[in-house]
């Protein structure tokens, strides 16, 4: 089983315990075997944007909330490197146009992981084989 990188709806969504069954049935999975979950510090960024757009209550700030994410069991934080980001501009075929969205697969394909997302854009993506996708 390969690691998998929540993407930051999902990270959101597991949170408040609303992803799919099947999903969280592949965390479990991956928690007893113990492959990683990984989260990108992108999508504290992201939170931190939706939060300041109102568009998102965590019910707390979000430092505290994306800490407590990464004190879930079997959660790591996934680094964040130049490398990473100079590849998510140099992604094969005609990936998505969003720069965190394009972050996301880098991450995922530097770290050989599945992406877990229900972003359509980044599930065609993933179609096409340049990386490996987990609809939640």
């Amino acid at each position: 089983m390969s690691p998998l990188l929540l993407d930051t709806n999902a990270v959101i969504w597991l949170s408040r315990d609303e992803l799919k069954a099947s999903t969280s049935d592949k965390l479990d999975e991956a928690a007893r075997a113990g492959v990683a979950t990984y989260v990108s510090p992108i999508s504290a960024w992201e939170v931190g944007q939706l939060v300041s757009r109102n568009r998102l209550n965590l019910g707390t700030t979000p430092r505290r909330w994306f800490g407590r994410i990464l004190a879930m069991p079997n959660v790591r934080l996934a680094e964040l490197s130049p490398d990473i980001l100079i590849a998510a501009s140099l992604l094969p075929g005609t990936p998505p146009r969003d720069p965190m969205d394009r972050i996301l697969i880098a991450t995922a394909r530097e770290l050989a992981a599945t992406l877990v997302t229900r972003d359509r854009e980044m599930l065609a993506y993933g179609e096409t084989g340049n990386v490996s996708v987990l609809e939640c």
